[in-house]
């Protein structure tokens, strides 16, 4: 029996690359059965002496206290039932405790290689992985930060943000001219508004705003992770250094997310209008600006802003419940630990969260959209959230609310795919992946 490093064998593994990389000491690219056996031989010494490093009372078993203790000293400080989460993924004859053979069996074809190893895979794949990470940023040890893997983590999230952006741009695009034109009867659908946006610039039109779109996301990722940090302390303090539960983290990651985008929401405006700009309007970002602030003033950066910020709450409050309920169904349906939700269950829930949260919150961003663009129709009076809300209720009626939300939910499946495909390879480039 041969594994080949790149062959279907090793894609049939979830590890089985790393395992034939380890494994292959002729360096032929192939696991042949003795090198395998050696590899098994190797790995479950390793094994065994974690075992033993973790069973600090020396009774053959592994307890929530054991796991809690390790990763303390590797400075990642978790809750006893954060800990039990993690027993509960090995624990096969459900005594809440883990004896040789269930962690044996449980790491055995994992190439983990130390503790450090181990604990990175029960703080991604289990401890962590519980939905908050879709509003607010991971949590980081010492460690990982004085080694820069915080900054290179966020960097392969840049990078995937951007080309997904990129990828999905037309969709985005459509969906904002269908947002503020949609009314019309001539650029009412998908189809028509493609056609219409081509016919006016061409190919190329598609693309409109996609610049200052993908800019903003570096200064936005940052300033929310750093707003995100400071919130966290400030919470801390006030609970005498105790972690944070699963919503006070939402908490601080909603107003860590507000802080983010009231300072870049200016941005949001400018890619607003170069997305509905003709042929010629505009020469760029700057001239955009420039425009802008001649003609309306510095209030015309923050139209829209109210319902933006709104919008956050159902959003983000319904995308994270949702997804829990569904991840915990999927759990509860395999206690016996027999599977992990891999990513297509992980990226299957995100999905209909996303779905749900977009549904409750699609009103707001189109009302944000409508008065984004309306402070740029020249001699317009300045419209309110409310009148507007009432103006398209009573001219389109209630589905008038959701003018734009095809091309939305069209874009949710390429953009999820592109970004874990471009975030998974950006963290093995810069060296924080698997």
């Amino acid at each position: 029996a041969v594994v080949e490093g790149g062959g279907e064998g090793a894609q049939q593994w979830p590890h089985g690359k790393q395992i034939v990389r380890a494994g292959d000491t002729n360096a032929d690219g192939q696991l042949d059965f003795e090198e395998f056996t050696q590899y098994l031989r190797a790995h479950e010494k390793r094994l065994h002496l974690m075992f033993h490093s973790l069973d600090r009372n020396n009774d053959g078993e592994i307890d929530v206290g054991e796991i809690q203790h390790a990763l303390h000293t590797l400075g990642i400080d978790i809750t006893l039932e954060e800990a039990a989460r993690i027993l509960q993924s090995m624990d096969r004859d459900s005594t809440m405790t883990i004896d040789w053979n269930e962690w044996r069996d449980h790491f055995l074809f994992n190439p983990l290689h130390n503790m450090e190893d181990v604990a990175q895979y029960w703080k991604h794949s289990v401890m962590l992985d519980i939905g908050e990470q879709l509003t607010v940023p991971d949590e980081f040890s010492e460690r990982e930060r004085s080694a820069g893997f915080v900054w290179r983590q966020l960097m392969a999230g840049a990078v995937a943000g951007s080309v997904s952006r990129t990828g999905t741009a037309p969709l985005d695009r459509l969906k904002v001219f269908l947002q503020v034109h949609g009314s019309r009867s001539d650029k009412g659908n998908v189809l028509s508004g493609l056609r219409a946006m081509v016919k006016e610039g061409g190919p190329a039109a598609l693309w409109r705003g996609n610049g200052i779109n993908v800019l903003k996301i570096a200064p936005e990722t940052a300033i929310k992770f750093l707003a995100y940090e400071q919130i966290k302390w400030l919470m801390r303090g006030s609970k005498d250094g105790a972690p944070l539960r699963v919503q006070e983290r939402f908490v601080a990651g909603s107003l860590a997310g507000a802080t983010a985008q009231t300072i870049i929401y200016p941005m949001e405006v400018l890619k607003t209008r170069l997305t509905l700009r003709k042929t010629g309007q505009y020469s760029g970002v700057a001239d955009c600006a420039k425009q802008i602030l001649v003609k309306e003033g510095v209030r015309a950066f923050y139209k829209g802003y109210v319902p933006n910020i709104l919008g956050i709450i159902p959003y983000a409050g319904i995308d994270l419940a949702v997804y829990e309920t569904l991840k915990n169904s999927w759990l509860q349906r395999h206690r016996d630990g027999s599977a992990d939700p891999g990513v297509l269950v992980l990226v299957g829930c995100g999905t209909v969260s996303s779905t749900c949260g977009q549904l409750a919150s699609y009103p707001l961003a189109l009302i944000r959209t409508r008065m984004q663009a309306q402070a740029s129709v020249k001699g317009a009076p300045p419209v309110s959230m409310a009148t507007l809300f009432r103006s398209i209720v009573v001219q389109e009626g209630v589905m008038g609310l959701y003018r734009g939300i095809a091309p939305n939910f069209l874009k949710v499946i390429p953009a999820v795919s592109i970004s874990y495909v471009v975030y998974e390879h950006m963290r093995k480039v810069l060296g924080v992946g698997s």
